[in-house]
């Protein structure tokens, strides 16, 4: 797909860039060379290759699933305005 200089002052005017005619240039330019990247990307021949969920084959390191911190329920709970049954009791907000 070939872009003129007309498309690029269009994109800008659409954008709300304010565009001189040498930065349009430089910008078809520049996409130029995008779109001929993009058209040789398609060009390779992907349909032997299966798709992968990450581009490296990583794994996720995991930790021990242990308990690191002891149980302070009952002494947070013992300095609380308001607990009932392990649960801590506020104020209704709605009405």
């Amino acid at each position: 797909m070939a872009l003129t200089l007309d498309d690029v002052k269009r994109v800008a005017h659409l954008a709300r860039i304010a565009i001189s005619d040498d930065e349009a240039q430089a910008t078809q330019t520049q996409l130029a060379g995008i779109f001929k990247l993009i058209g040789e990307m398609e060009a390779v021949d992907v349909s032997a290759i299966t798709p992968m969920s990450h581009a490296q084959d990583v794994v996720q390191r995991l930790r021990e699933d242990a308990v690191t911190e002891p149980n302070l329920r009952e002494q947070f709970q013992a300095i609380a305005p308001q607990v009932e049954s392990g649960l801590y009791l506020v104020p209704r907000v709605i009405e």
